[in-house]
């Protein structure tokens, strides 16, 4: 009788590497380890509902004040400063400053195709159920 150490998965691989050209082409085409990291610290910023709230403000509202972006998405300006400070140091928002106040919008159009990609593929995911 076998033990569950002997057993193998259907899907794991029996040679170290099976297709050896594609291995190398795609080992070329991936990013740098600081690419790498940077894109994981977006992502990671974007992962939290409070700062996505935000950004979903921005991306339908264009270029906000913290009071109306606090207002509209039902946190405390503090928590929403806090949040745009972050969005901000990484290149997410960008800010416009008119006397006292303070504008944000979002820093690009790649931030905005980001934004247009995932919320699409949440709704996908919803029609498909």
């Amino acid at each position: 009788m076998s033990s569950l150490s002997d057993v193998t998965p259907a899907d794991a691989c029996t040679a170290r590497v099976v297709d050896p050209e594609k291995v190398a082409l795609v080992t070329d085409a991936l990013p740098d380890a600081e690419t790498i990291a940077e894109l994981a610290q977006v992502f990671g910023l974007l992962s939290d509902p409070g700062r996505l709230r935000v950004i979903t403000a921005l991306l339908e509202g264009g270029e906000m004040c913290v009071c109306d972006i606090a207002a509209a998405c039902g946190h405390s300006e503090s928590a929403v400063s806090h949040s745009l400070r972050l969005l901000r140091a990484n290149r997410v928002v960008r800010v416009r400053r008119a006397g006292r106040r303070a504008y944000y919008r979002l820093a690009d159009s790649h931030v905005r195709m980001l934004l247009d990609l995932a919320l699409t593929h949440v709704g996908h995911g919803e029609e498909g159920t």
